[in-house]
């Protein structure tokens, strides 16, 4: 079985989804591949300004109490608090990107590794050099120094990366992420995103139900 995970990094429900995804991960004859789609990258992102940031703080607030993800008072301040700056996913993707073609199978690991300095530490991965030192802090050393001087393969392949999501974003109808993609032999279905906030063996049972 292969499932496909539709995302953005600065998305607070993907980040309230991450014990799912995490279960997921660990799940034999389980592949999980990471597909991010731009959402809130370059023309989609947003300047941060105080009316945004605190509608980002009630909804981080709904997501918390419903996956128990944390999302501190650093975060609050230090993120959120950043008027003036970007809501801007593209430093943060471009940083998975790199991680995908230096060190493939720890991807997933990077990402709940930038998710964490945002929303945990406080660390604003909007910006291309917070995203390198973050990754080079957790070994990734290889990523970190091609997002610190992107170079055209790598934009390239960040380009094939959110372009490939965002055709199956259009096939499968998604509006919105997170969303799971499954593939099982020559069948491919979406899986109601509902499944990745609730109890695990309801998200396992839709999986085999296909």
């Amino acid at each position: 079985m292969r499932i496909t995970y539709l995302f953005d990094p600065l998305c607070g429900w993907c980040y309230g989804a991450g014990p799912a995804l995490e279960k997921l991960s660990r799940l034999d004859g389980v592949t999980l591949d990471l597909a991010p789609t731009g959402m809130f990258a370059g023309e989609a992102s947003r300047p941060m300004d105080k009316q945004f940031a605190s509608y980002a703080w009630q909804n981080d607030q709904r997501i918390a109490r419903l996956t128990g993800q944390p999302f501190s008072d650093a975060y609050r301040e230090h993120v959120l608090g950043a008027v003036g700056g970007l809501f801007d996913s593209a430093p943060a993707t471009l940083g998975l990107v790199a991680v995908g073609l230096s060190d493939p199978a720890r991807e997933f690991d990077a990402l709940k590794i930038l998710q964490r300095a945002r929303y945990q530490e406080g660390r604003n991965n909007s910006d291309l050099g917070v995203v390198a030192d973050t990754l080079a802090a957790a070994g990734f050393v290889e990523a970190a120094q091609r997002v610190q001087a992107p170079d055209e393969s790598l934009l390239a392949a960040y380009r094939s990366r959110i372009s490939a999501a965002r055709a199956d974003m259009a096939r499968f109808g998604v509006q919105g992420v997170p969303t799971i993609l499954v593939k099982s032999g020559d069948q491919c279905r979406k899986i109601d995103s509902r499944f990745l906030y609730g109890e695990f063996n309801l998200l396992a049972a839709e999986l085999q139900a296909g």
